[in-house]
């Protein structure tokens, strides 16, 4: 329960200094004031502050963007950021607060997901969201790496460009390939700004970005300048590679791993990244998985059917969900022909499984048969476990490739 003196309202213009401070004190990090790159994404109708009296002790956000869910189906998504509780006040009821004014105003507008990036694991599954809906992979390889006989490189020129030519080129792109990647989100011209800054503080040491352009895709990257005895040693740091069709794919990873001077790529992908089936030694590519997107299920009954499903299901569904109500009880999931019907029902469940569980298998990153096993989810007529988990499964793996 939260502290009864504590109150919490959405911000005005003249709260940005301290909240931007205490955005940076409860991340451990130097205050940077009003130019702060995530305040430019700031939604101020959707940001909120908890105050102990006249002080702000607790931020939270809600970013307005569109998901790609199985089936190329763009979809409303609240995407949940800057929750911050200040030093000294935790354990006091803020961050439930903020989580249940913020999942009552989604639930109120239609929006039927709430996304986030957690900085702890242990903190949001008590609020309904369900962790790993999207992993994200972090590969090292080493350049010069061939690739094996099958794959084809075109002769296709890869220009480098500023970044003034390049950033109409690279939103044009983005925005058609994301309509098909289930995970990937809608960007405003803010977000271009806050996911490619470029001041010497973004750098962390490295150079400017570099920006390249194939006529089918881009990358972007950042060198980390090395060198002694043995020549340069300098590392690539990628960004973001977006690539329309696979052609482009090949082509731009046989450009970076062909750059003159750089022994090394370093970069965060998708767990089903193509590229270690591409080269001929995967041994070589080291890979460090962690979890990416947690997805909250805001209203049950609106957003399994938004989604496309891979066969059809007959199951009834009971979820648990005490932070909201509003979705607890049993529901009838019925899938045909990839589209799903959801009503409220008083037959008897065939699964049991909380709104955390639904929403880590939502998107078809977590199997519901892997939840069971974890004693996540719990089947009380068999087969249905396995029914529902091809049901959720789609053809790519969720993967979303930004942080907000």
């Amino acid at each position: 329960m939260a502290d009864s003196a504590l109150s919490i309202r959405t911000i005005t213009e003249s709260d940005l200094p301290e909240f931007s401070r205490v955005v940076a004190w409860a991340f451990l990090d130097d205050p940077r004031g009003v130019d702060s790159k995530w305040l430019k994404v700031l939604e101020h109708d959707r940001a909120h502050v908890v105050l102990d009296g006249d002080e702000i002790v607790g931020t939270a956000g809600i970013l307005s963007r569109e998901i790609t869910l199985p089936g190329n189906v763009l979809a409303p998504v609240g995407a949940v950021t800057v929750v911050t509780v200040k030093p000294g006040h935790r354990r006091r009821g803020v961050a439930s607060l903020l989580m249940k004014t913020q999942l009552d105003t989604m639930h109120e507008s239609g929006e039927a997901i709430a996304i986030l990036w957690a900085s702890e694991g242990s903190i949001y599954r008590r609020f309904g969201y369900g962790e790993l809906a999207t992993s994200i992979n972090r590969m090292t390889m080493p350049t010069r790496m061939a690739f094996h006989p099958g794959v084809s490189v075109s002769d296709t020129r890869i220009r480098q460009v500023t970044r003034e030519e390049a950033m109409p080129f690279m939103r044009e792109v983005h925005d058609r390939v994301r309509r098909t990647r289930v995970g990937w989100l809608s960007r405003v011209d803010a977000t271009w700004e806050v996911q490619l800054a470029d001041r010497e503080v973004d750098r962390d040491g490295l150079t400017s970005y570099r920006y390249c352009l194939h006529p089918e895709g881009y990358v972007v990257f950042r060198v980390k300048g090395d060198g002694g005895p043995r020549g340069p040693q300098d590392e690539l740091h990628v960004r973001e590679l977006v690539c329309e069709t696979e052609q482009a794919y090949a082509d731009l990873y046989r450009f970076l791993l062909d750059i003159d001077l750089a022994t090394e790529i370093s970069f965060y992908t998708a767990t089903d990244d193509p590229i270690l089936h591409m080269v001929d030694n995967p041994r070589k590519v080291s890979r460090d998985l962690g979890d990416a997107l947690w997805l909250r299920i805001v209203d049950v009954d609106r957003a399994l059917p938004l989604r496309r499903y891979s066969s059809d299901v007959d199951s009834v569904l009971e979820v648990e969900d005490s932070f909201c109500p509003w979705n607890s009880g049993r529901w009838r999931f019925t899938v045909k022909n990839g589209e799903a019907v959801v009503a409220r029902t008083e037959e008897p469940a065939d699964v049991s499984l909380d709104a955390a569980a639904l929403g880590s298998a939502f998107l078809g990153g977590v199997r519901l048969s892997v939840l069971k096993r974890a004693h996540r989810v719990v089947e009380h007529t068999p087969g249905h476990v396995d029914a529902l988990t091809m049901a959720f499964l789609s053809a790519c793996e969720p993967h979303c490739p930004e942080v907000f």
